[in-house]
């Protein structure tokens, strides 16, 4: 907890912050997270820890606890020793209490809101889209058990844990005893008090193993007929009966309009474009990606001092994403990066080989899917996003768009890494032009009839 009798400085990667500012038999404390990762994010996020010394949440402004059954409180500890304390009225008796972040709605609310931070219905993202929103703050009363009554008996919670919906996983360290954090003198006067203990967890991003990814990506170019779709299983199939499908063969190759439908409207497509492009189809067809949301990757142009790419962002969910953002690891072609038409794009210091993307203000809200037009007939449609963007090869030696350079090396959605595919779209002397179905035109023709007249 400390080296000597000094106090360990914070680290940078911090998420998860613990205070406690007042202490008595029961105790006030302050929970702060913070998204520092450049690429991190959580949405609707969800903490739990483990209370290790009989410890109860009493009140709490912020947030809230999925559960309060007065039962816990009085048939444990607490309830034989707080004989007089009307258990109704407490928050949470819970060992490991699941906690989340209050909806916008009750931010100035005199009970449980007006506090720093708090109340944006769980959303942390990176300080490089938004300082405000990368910060989550909630306050807890905690009572205490003997033997802990003396003042200074503070023992944080083990075992954090903290995740969100669709976002990446984060594995927790243990508390570790820092520095006490400032807060604003509550007077009003430019005064500062310090808490009388806190602790950093650290949570650090986990690579997403095999098959255990939440998005996936598609590559499609204008040199090439054929999307090369998202992996399969991309996203795992643990709820998927694969005696009808087969979870280890490559996906089959798709006309790029198939990319636009449900993964279970795509089969007719599939086993039609393999016909037409003499290509095998196994008499067990490939299981789906499983993905909440895919993006295609679409190479639109490449000439001498430059090439474009499409980026497109389909959520197969039926919840809206606000806020959302793509990072694209370009590799050798990020330093390129140009510019972006419909997104606002962002470089990622130090080495500008990543780009974020993100939607311009107040049109940042990718919504879900919905019914098609004749939901008996036609098939459901995504929420979608789109923008194409463009690069220079200028100082850029080498660069080979076709054979693999022009597409991403790691993309994130909203912090996750989504799953590429194993293979690039070829390049062949038969390809077509650079028109693709992806792009909606509406074209207009003007007919002229000649005035009949007797």
């Amino acid at each position: 907890m400390t080296v000597g009798n000094v106090l360990r400085p914070r680290e940078k990667e911090e998420i998860c912050r613990f205070v406690a500012r007042e202490t008595l038999s029961s105790r006030s404390r302050l929970d702060q997270r913070q998204s520092l990762h450049r690429e991190g994010r959580l949405d609707r996020w969800n903490l739990t820890w483990e209370w290790m010394r009989g410890e109860f949440i009493n009140t709490m402004r912020g947030a809230y606890t999925h559960k309060r059954d007065q039962s816990e409180c009085l048939y444990s500890k607490a309830g034989q020793y707080y004989k007089d304390l009307d258990f109704s009225q407490v928050m949470n008796c819970q060992k490991k209490p699941a906690i989340s972040d209050l909806p916008p709605e009750k931010k100035d609310d005199n009970v449980t809101g007006k506090l720093p931070y708090c109340c944006k219905n769980g959303t942390l993202l990176p300080p490089i889209m938004d300082p405000w929103k990368a910060r989550s703050m909630f306050q807890l009363q905690v009572f205490k058990l003997p033997p802990d009554q003396n003042r200074t008996a503070l023992y944080p919670p083990q075992h954090w844990k903290i995740d969100g919906v669709l976002n990446p996983q984060y594995k927790c360290g243990s508390p570790v005893r820092v520095d006490p954090s400032p807060f604003p003198d509550s007077s009003g006067l430019p005064a500062i008090t310090y808490a009388i203990a806190s602790w950093q967890v650290v949570c650090n991003i986990t690579k997403p193993k095999a098959q255990a990814s939440r998005c996936c990506v598609s590559f499609s170019a204008y040199y090439n007929n054929s999307a090369v779709p998202c992996n399969t299983c991309a996203c795992g199939c643990n709820d998927i009966d694969t005696n009808t499908c087969n979870a280890d063969c490559n996906p089959l190759l798709l006309p790029p309009d198939a990319l636009l439908v449900p993964f279970e409207n795509r089969t007719l497509k599939a086993k039609a474009w393999a016909k037409q492009n003499h290509m095998p189809i196994p008499k067990k067809l490939p299981c789906p990606d499983n993905c909440g949301v895919s993006i295609n990757w679409h190479v639109n142009t490449d000439y001498r001092d430059g090439w474009t790419a499409r980026l497109t962002v389909f959520n197969w969910r039926d919840f809206a994403f606000e806020d959302w953002f793509v990072a694209v690891d370009m590799g050798k072609a990020g330093p390129g990066y140009e510019n972006v038409y419909s997104f606002n794009g962002t470089r990622v210091p130090p080495n500008n080989r990543t780009v974020m993307f993100q939607g311009f203000h107040g049109l940042n809200y990718l919504v879900g899917q919905v019914n098609g037009t004749n939901p008996l007939r036609d098939p459901a449609v995504p929420g979608k996003q789109q923008s194409v963007i463009s690069f220079k090869k200028k100082n850029i030696h080498g660069l080979n768009i076709p054979g693999g350079d022009g597409f991403p090396t790691k993309l994130f959605f909203n912090g996750e890494e989504c799953a590429l595919p194993k293979h690039f779209p070829k390049k062949n002397s038969g390809h077509r032009s650079g028109f693709s179905v992806l792009v909606s035109v509406v074209f207009a023709m003007a007919v002229a009839l000649p005035l009949m007249m007797d």
